[in-house]
């Protein structure tokens, strides 16, 4: 029974991890605020507690350790450092309260990992999660084109999202009523299109995930199901408009290419880059259009005024969403480049934002610069060694997984993919249980 318990556990939180955000939303809505959506909103760690547990109880001997895990336990070991370390000997401005959002962040996919080291999974129970990882990225894909299409921005407006983005988060988003920027595309024409979010209630975290999913589609022999999947997920991912997934994409079917030794995966990469390239220059005009309100649009022309109007070729590194991510990079390894020992836990991204103000970030967006401000360079080259660890490890056991650390190793560059939970949960779990195989024993791809 214990062997089963951590088995399930993945298999819950493939799907609880999608769904996460809009229950949390929901459950604002309906009254359950505070303290008690905080407690609601930790279950995902009281599943992996429970599955370590389990998996530990079943557990018939300790893995042998590879350097993917002592890089692993390496990196923890300097989260956890850092958090000790007092801030005042470091000129960091977290808060309690950031510095234990900082830790629970960096330590979560650390955590999954090692859950997942500790769980063999036959052919029958990899073909269980695979599918579920499916039916996840088609659902994603479905709910989110029927919402873009048929839900009413002003129901999203009306629903406790934005209260529950600001109230509970404590992330204040000025110009879409509360919710969200990027929930939109702007045009020139104030005409703003819609972009997919779907159950994550983002377009990034929606989009990632679909780049897994279509990675492993790709990896899969093809059929007509896995064919159908994969173009509605894809799909899904074009309608989500986030271009680091669009690069991503390609950079992981190259990466599976060259392990599989595929000439079709490289032409399906090829594939990809032309229909993004497409997409991206017609979606203005063929997406789902909405309006703004009467306050929506004066402050857009506030900004506008004092920042001035930033191209919207979506092609140029003028373009508003491109030069911001580019300036938060910039900005991050200037950051990091002159206080290479860090500032300690809870001074860059979500964390700090939430709790020491949007105008004291040291850093964010970028998971590499996040952990250089957060950890210094030791825990962010801990970091890095351990991906590339996990990949070289992995690309003799699944080609799949391998291929999904490369894509999410590019997606770090511009977002901080520790944040997003199915990722940094999901992803890195499974990398941790594919190690427990043999090199020989067939890819856990292989059992779809």
């Amino acid at each position: 029974m214990s062997a089963r318990v951590p088995r399930v556990a993945l298999l819950v939180l493939a799907v609880g991890l999608a769904l996460h955000n809009l229950a949390m939303a929901l459950l604002w809505q309906a009254g359950v605020r505070n303290t008690a959506l905080d407690v609601a909103a930790a279950w995902k760690e009281a599943v992996l507690v429970v599955a370590f547990v389990a998996a530990v109880a079943a557990v018939g001997s300790v893995p042998r350790l590879f350097w993917a895990d002592r890089l692993a336990l390496a990196y923890g070991a300097l989260v956890v450092l850092y958090w000790l370390l007092p801030q005042s000997w470091l000129d960091g401005d977290a808060t309690a309260k950031g510095e234990l959002y900082a830790l629970r962040h960096h330590l979560l996919p650390l955590g999954a990992y090692v859950l997942g080291r500790l769980v063999t999974l036959d052919r029958t129970w990899w073909r269980r999660i695979l599918l579920t990882l499916v039916v996840v990225g088609c659902g994603l894909a479905a709910w989110g084109l029927i919402d873009v299409y048929l839900v009413p921005l002003q129901w999203w407006r009306d629903s406790g999202v934005p209260d529950w983005f600001s109230q509970q988060l404590g992330l204040a988003y000025r110009c879409l009523s509360g919710l969200p920027e990027n929930w939109i595309l702007n045009t020139s024409e104030e005409t703003p299109v819609r972009r997919l979010v779907s159950t994550f209630l983002s377009p990034l975290a929606t989009g990632y995930t679909l780049v897994i999913v279509c990675l492993l589609l790709a990896a899969v022999r093809p059929r007509r199901w896995t064919i159908a999947a994969g173009a509605l997920a894809y799909a899904g991912l074009l309608w989500t408009h986030t271009r680091a997934a669009l690069i991503a994409l390609p950079v992981g079917l190259l990466v599976l290419a060259a392990l599989r030794r595929s000439a079709p995966l490289v032409g399906l990469a090829a594939a990809s880059v032309v229909a993004s390239l497409v997409f991206v220059a017609v979606f203005p005009t063929i997406g789902p259009s909405t309006s703004y309100t009467t306050a929506e649009l004066m402050c857009l022309r506030q900004n506008a005024a004092q920042q001035g109007v930033a191209s919207d070729d979506p092609f140029s590194a003028g373009e508003s969403s491109t030069s911001s991510h580019l300036t938060a990079l910039r900005d991050g390894i200037r950051t990091v480049a002159r206080h290479p020992w860090g500032f300690g836990l809870g001074n860059s991204g979500v964390s700090a934002s939430r709790t020491i103000g949007s105008e004291n970030v040291k850093a964010g967006e970028s998971t590499y610069t996040e952990l250089g401000v957060d950890t210094g360079v030791l825990g962010l080259v801990a970091f890095v060694g351990w991906l590339v660890a996990l990949f070289l490890g992995l690309r003799g056991r699944s080609p799949w997984l391998a291929s999904s650390v490369a894509a999410i190793a590019v997606l770090g560059l511009q977002t901080d993919v520790i944040g997003i939970h199915w990722l940094s949960v999901v992803v890195f779990a499974l990398a941790g249980a594919a190690l427990r195989a043999s090199p020989d024993d067939p890819p856990p791809e292989a059992a779809l």
